[in-house]
């Protein structure tokens, strides 16, 4: 953003404006994608995604004024949305339930590569430049997309049955036992065939409670300040010492959240889920109380040499975050809901996470205002430490349980565990 307010294409205000676009965005792309995914299947809306991703980074390549940048950034936040909606549900459902963990925190993973390769190039190129790359991508997507197969459960879903078994063959190997997933996976669907869903069934315990649960991890996940954190890594990093190695600082932590993923992904279906969320509940507290401690320190005491804290502490709630409140409230959302309220339910959750960071994004800098620095980290602190108290009495444990006998749980359970 300094780039373009430096070029005159934005001023300072325009600017906050720029880095809350692409939540704004995502807050329609989640329910667009939720209608698509159900019409036309998983594989065919994540090729349709690439569609506005190009054009909205062609508006950012060719923008010579605000209006061409702010278009493209609502664009390109749209198919954002979309993407964190139907990317999770379809590694859910093509995945075993040996290696839906790992596979579904990998999608988290190629998030924050991406914006580690991002920091790496905004050093080197300016935005224009940015974009080419990020068009290359998409066309890149649809190459790799072609080669996929649709879900087995959309195909069985759409009355397909010799293309959802192709699919399994494909996804499981030609000696895997087919027919038995297909099976069950059939008789799942007959079960829920016997009413159309409607609105009423969000009352009912088996939807509401799974809904209930994915809203406020995605809540959690957002107010814990993870996109204040991430979006403004530079501007966090300068203001605690670092001056014009900000940037440097940035793409550091950038490696270190890529790092942390990837471990969380190699531990996703071996700790499971729910310890992994409160261990990282806890250091993410002990980093957001830090952290507003060393500002508490610098602003009202006036101690200096203390920017080696600011960083620690920082590196602790990056490696934290992405070893649990990163990748598992996608991964939990893409597991609990029945299949046929999947695409509706996701939509709801993925609204309200994109709603929540736009929040977070949008206000982080008032924020700063009106009750500082170290005001706003020990308030992300102390809803870093809610977190721990929701998960432990209320988020069930979904690793290694097929997508049939986490929706038969949830039929037969209270919403605590």
């Amino acid at each position: 953003m300094a780039e373009l307010v430096g070029d005159g294409l934005l001023t300072q205000p325009q600017a906050t404006w720029f880095g809350s676009l692409v939540t704004i965005g995502a807050i329609s792309g989640g329910p667009l994608a939720a209608v698509f995914v159900e019409k036309v299947g998983r594989k065919t809306t994540l090729m349709l995604i690439c569609l506005p991703y190009t054009v909205g980074w062609l508006f950012i390549i060719l923008a010579d004024n605000y209006i061409f940048l702010f278009a493209g950034r609502l664009i390109t936040g749209l198919s954002v949305g979309a993407t964190s909606l139907a990317t999770p549900l379809y590694i859910a459902e093509v995945a075993s339930k040996e290696m839906r963990g790992f596979l579904g925190a990998g999608f988290q993973l190629f998030v924050v590569a991406g914006i580690e390769v991002v920091y790496c190039l905004g050093i080197v190129l300016n935005f224009r430049w940015l974009a080419v790359s990020a068009v290359a991508i998409s066309a890149l997507q649809i190459l790799c997309l072609c080669c996929m197969p649709e879900t087995p459960r959309w195909l069985l879903g759409t009355m397909q049955r010799n293309k959802a078994l192709d699919a399994l063959r494909w996804l499981r190997g030609p000696d895997y036992p087919i027919e038995d997933e297909c099976f069950d996976i059939e008789t799942n669907m007959e079960a829920q065939r016997e009413e159309e869903f409607s609105l009423k069934d969000f009352a009912r315990p088996s939807l509401y409670h799974p809904l209930t649960i994915s809203i406020f991890l995605m809540i959690f996940q957002q107010f814990s300040g993870v996109n204040a954190v991430i979006f403004y890594s530079a501007d966090i990093m300068e203001s605690a010492g670092f001056g014009e190695n900000s940037k440097v600082a940035a793409v550091a932590i950038g490696g270190v959240q890529v790092v942390a993923t990837a471990i969380a992904c190699c531990l996703m279906d071996a700790a499971g889920r729910r310890l992994l969320l409160l261990i990282a509940g806890i250091f993410m507290t002990l980093s957001c109380v830090t952290f507003g401690t060393y500002y508490y320190l610098v602003d009202v005491h006036k101690i200096g040499g203390l920017s080696w804290l600011s960083l620690g502490s920082l590196i602790l709630y990056v490696t934290a975050f992405s070893l649990g409140w990163g990748p598992i409230p996608w991964l939990i959302m893409s597991e609990v809901f029945p299949g046929r309220a999947k695409g509706m339910a996701s939509g709801i959750v993925t609204t309200v996470n994109w709603c929540c960071a736009f929040l977070v994004t949008k206000e982080f800098h008032d924020l700063q205002v009106a009750i500082t620095e170290y005001g706003v980290f020990w308030l992300f602190g102390s809803i870093c430490a809610l977190s721990i108290a929701f998960v432990a009495i209320f988020v069930p444990e979904t690793k290694g349980r097929s997508l049939e006998e986490i929706e038969a749980t949830f039929n037969h359970r209270s919403i605590s565990t």
